[in-house]
């Protein structure tokens, strides 16, 4: 029997690794073809435990440490690598964190790096959206890859189906339920499933490596507006959503509420451009899915499937 080709994924026990994990053990072919070992930073934990019994290997590493990720890395046919601007709200640290993965990847002479990337919002709108550094961030990785020579795949997750479970909620004054953002309401947005799905993809990168080299795989189920949104969810909870409404709110408001939330302002504005760039812009710069969704063998969740799973609507009928 062949050796089993090793894929590095970082974030094991996290919503994107651990998504990695169940697709690639779940898949009789993959499974066969690539032993998994999943970096994680402390692997005494119940979540690194599970992981073992069902046969990943599980290795401790900071993804600031450069000499535990390049042990790590030893050895390793492809990785998946994924970074958490939202720990420390810091885009350079991010671009630090990103480039040292490339670098040593490059050295250990890895075959297939994927990187969870995004685009360049600062870029893509002429400079009229500055401030969305987990876009920016990401994407000067990617280029920072492009430019050292990595094999490489950027997968491009789409906006999360979860966020809505924090976003429609219900508002005064009869409690109908609202989603409230800073955008018109046929702004096409990218829903992905993280939990779900971004398995499904990379699966689908790991397996059509020559296809996708060097190539952008944009990660998402379907373009859906915000009024398609709701309509969905009316339709999942006639009774307890039957209400539902769509709001189209001001950027000062909308940071208004970010900001009773308890988020600093730094983090405001950078939310408020993440939604307002979307409508004229293109989250993915206006880019058709087809192709992406193409090199998948498993379809993607749609969203009133999501919102059926979802624990934060349990109660609604």
């Amino acid at each position: 029997m062949a050796q089993k080709k090793v894929v590095v994924v970082f974030g094991a026990t996290g919503n994107q690794g651990g998504s990695v994990i169940k697709s690639l053990q779940g898949d009789p072919k993959t499974a066969e073809e690539f032993k998994i070992r999943g970096i994680t930073r402390d692997t005494s934990k119940p979540n690194a435990k599970a992981l073992e019994a069902k046969g990943v290997e599980t290795v401790a590493a900071d993804i600031n440490n450069k000499d535990q990720i390049k042990a790590a890395l030893q050895g390793a046919y492809a990785v998946f690598a994924v970074t958490n601007y939202w720990e420390k709200m810091d885009a350079q640290l991010e671009e630090q964190q990103g480039k040292n993965i490339a670098d040593l990847s490059k050295e250990a002479g890895v075959q297939h790096l994927i990187w969870s990337s995004l685009l360049n919002v600062n870029h893509l709108t002429n400079g009229s959206f500055p401030n969305v550094e987990h876009f920016d961030s990401k994407a000067a990785v990617e280029q920072y890859i492009r430019d050292i020579g990595v094999p490489a795949t950027f997968f491009m997750p789409g906006f999360f189906m979860s966020n809505f479970e924090g976003f429609i909620r219900p508002s005064p004054p009869n409690n109908a339920y609202t989603l409230a953002l800073p955008m018109p309401d046929d702004t096409p947005i990218p829903l992905f499933d993280a939990g779900d799905d971004t398995g499904k993809f990379v699966k689908g990168i790991l397996t059509n490596r020559e296809k996708v080299l060097g190539k952008r795989v944009l990660a998402a189920t379907d373009y859906e507006t915000p009024k398609q949104i709701m309509e969905t969810f009316k339709e999942c909870f006639p009774k307890g959503g039957g209400n539902a409404t769509f709001v189209q709110v001001g950027g000062d408001e909308y940071k208004g509420a970010l900001a009773g939330a308890g988020m600093p302002e730094k983090a405001q504005q950078e939310l408020y451009e993440n939604m307002a760039f979307m409508h004229d812009y293109g989250y993915y710069g206006k880019e058709s899915l087809d192709e992406s969704l193409a090199i998948l063998d498993e379809k993607p969740t749609i969203f009133k499937d999501f919102l059926s799973k979802s624990k934060a609507f349990a109660d609604l009928k």
